[in-house]
């Protein structure tokens, strides 16, 4: 749990890092160890079908196919992700739903944190992503997706629908690999969450004009593999560029007070923990996953999904 320092810090700036929260063996290996087979069976696939050059064989890591995967022209990040996209679903949509990633969005360490803010009443809110990025030298020149590229500013309570504006949420992200200022940690506007939700403008990123606020005051957030940075939902962030010749990798999480809006009414949520009835806590991946499936066989004969509320708006957005 968290301490009254610890607190009092997140209440006052709208943010806290916490180091070495989760287990190296029994957490973060087993989920390098589950996207390492995923990602090879992708690779198998694609070489198969010849979208893929043969020289994928010589891959000494995930490193490495990653980036040969990029520089093919390949999208792997979808059928990474922990989330259907916000597009018309079909039912070959991809997504991953693996047995790691749920223990780790299920990890008592974790929900010890989530616990001390909004209290032991837990929903895991649908609103979840993997974000695995390049080095930014070997991106295409028009590369503009947050997940491949760095992040532009934004509040995590703008990407919810109406519904969840009073929500009470906190986001979790979660650090993969050591995040430096070099390969594209997080930075934040200290004490930004006092101030109301901002304008975000859509294109090409769903982003604040940086004339709603002053990005000189931007913290960068170090935080070491196995760590998490703790968002309030209108605390103003955005990524660094990644500097380096290796690939940045987290994810991020969000977890709300169960009963309230998740702000993504058509994407599953579940109860993660509960003082009050700890029977309705979801305990097997297997039922998780099912309820994705499920998800996503009723959303193949819906319109495309939406996930916010933003139209461009030409005096802001120009």
């Amino acid at each position: 749990m968290l301490s009254d320092q610890q607190l009092n810090a997140f209440k006052s700036q709208g943010y806290l890092v916490v180091n070495d929260v989760f287990d190296q063996t029994q957490i973060i290996r087993p989920l390098i160890n589950e996207y390492e087979e995923k990602l090879a069976t992708l690779c198998v696939q694609w070489k198969a079908d010849g979208s893929l050059p043969n020289g994928s064989n010589s891959w000494h890591s995930f490193d490495d196919c990653i980036k040969a995967v990029y520089d093919a022209g390949l999208d792997y990040f979808q059928p990474l992700d922990i989330s259907l996209p916000p597009e018309q679903i079909t039912a070959e949509t991809p997504m991953h739903a693996g047995d790691a990633v749920f223990n780790l969005m299920t990890a008592a360490s974790l929900l010890d944190l989530i616990e001390s803010i909004i209290g032991p009443e837990i929903t895991s809110n649908p609103i979840q992503h993997v974000r695995i990025k390049p080095p930014a030298k070997q991106l295409y020149q028009d590369e503009s997706r947050a997940h491949i590229t760095s992040t532009d500013w934004h509040q995590d309570r703008a990407v919810t629908l109406e519904e969840a504006d009073h929500t009470r949420m906190i986001t979790a992200w979660i650090a993969m690999t050591d995040a430096t200022v070099e390969n594209g940690c997080l930075q934040v506007i200290p004490g930004s969450h006092r101030n109301p939700m901002l304008h975000h403008c859509p294109n090409p990123q769903l982003a604040i004009p940086q004339s709603q606020f002053d990005v000189t005051e931007a913290q960068p957030l170090p935080v070491r593999s196995g760590g998490v940075i703790l968002f309030d939902p209108l605390t103003v962030h955005s990524s660094l560029t990644n500097q380096t010749n290796h690939v940045r990798w987290s994810f991020d999480l969000r977890y709300n007070v169960t009963g309230d809006p998740t702000g993504r009414p058509m994407f599953p949520s579940f109860v993660a923990r509960s003082g009050r009835n700890p029977t309705t806590e979801l305990r097997d991946p297997a039922i998780w996953r099912s309820l994705w499936k499920n998800t996503q066989h009723k959303l193949i004969s819906e319109p495309p999904v939406t996930i916010h509320r933003w139209p461009h708006d030409p005096l802001l957005c120009a």
